[in-house]
């Protein structure tokens, strides 16, 4: 059984839900998910040109594990454009509400792997705010 998700700092809502092939209608496409962090990942170390370092810390998230979603992420780009597929943007507010922790003014949490604090044992969510 796989390792719950902690949340990942999510800092940008994408302005539409869909990107499509001009001239084919939607109900006429296949269609792939790039979940929020992976957008974020591909807004960060692509569109902003960060660092793989200093994106994994703006995420909330390890250096690895920031790697990992960056390349997940830009597989399905890669394979929506070559291949005439619909990119469907999972927002926030799609995700379980149980993953989302609270987050600073202006930040908000998307899904992430649970994690135990290395310190003190107690469970807390990725390197958010803790209660």
């Amino acid at each position: 059984m796989p390792r719950p998700i902690c949340p990942r700092r999510i800092s940008h809502r994408p302005p539409s839900g869909y990107y499509k092939p001009a001239g084919i209608p939607l109900s006429d496409l296949e269609e792939i998910v790039v979940a929020a962090d992976e957008l974020e990942s591909i807004r960060l170390a692509d569109a902003k040109g960060m660092y793989n370092q200093d994106a994994a810390k703006e995420m909330g998230v390890s250096r690895q594990t920031f790697e990992r979603i960056l390349k997940r992420a830009r597989e399905k780009v890669a394979h929506a454009l070559t291949q005439g597929i619909a990119i469907r943007l999972d927002s926030i507010e799609e995700q379980d509400s149980s993953t989302i922790n609270s987050a600073p003014q202006g930040e908000t949490w998307g899904h992430g792997r649970q994690c135990r604090n290395r310190h003190n044992g107690h469970r807390s969510f990725g390197n958010g705010p803790q209660a």
